[in-house]
């Protein structure tokens, strides 16, 4: 992959991958930020999704498990101010986007951009709560990984 530094080279590097390698790039995203993550069946999906050899059945398992904790969290979102239990929505969020089936996507979308948006979503709210920012920015760390992939 060529150099990246801004999100509109990610991007159009991203939608140079095929659907399985938005797959596993997004799921690389969301791993990145899985240490957020409060449910061990979103863990289990992301490392599903970044898996070469996976069985379609296993796929849509993970998609369920993860869009079922991130529709169960999203009714949180907003209510109150607990901003880790936002970052962990969002993770899950990332993880639904990286697993999502080829029939719920348009023609537009991007299983790898959904997750890379949906992982800085969650370092954000965790942001907002610890103020405490990394020495990576999350944004860096996506171009990093996305230089990295072998697309």
């Amino acid at each position: 992959m060529p150099k990246i530094n801004n999100d509109r080279a990610l991007r159009d590097a991203l939608n140079g991958l095929d659907p399985q390698q938005q797959r596993i790039l997004g799921s690389r995203f969301a791993h990145h930020v899985i240490h957020l993550s409060k449910d061990e069946r979103v863990n289990r999906a992301i490392e599903v999704g970044m898996r070469e050899d996976v069985a379609p059945g296993e796929l849509e398992d993970a998609f369920k498990a993860a869009k079922a904790y991130a529709t169960k969290t999203y009714t949180d979102c907003g209510k109150d101010t607990d901003w880790l239990a936002q970052a962990d929505h969002f993770v899950a969020a990332a993880a639904a986007a990286a697993l999502t089936p080829d029939a719920l996507l348009t023609e537009k979308q991007n299983r790898a951009w959904k997750a890379a948006m949906q992982a800085r979503m969650a370092v954000n709210c965790t942001l907002i709560e610890e103020d405490d920012a990394p020495e990576t920015s999350e944004v860096e760390h996506q171009y990093a990984l996305t230089e990295a992939f072998p697309g």
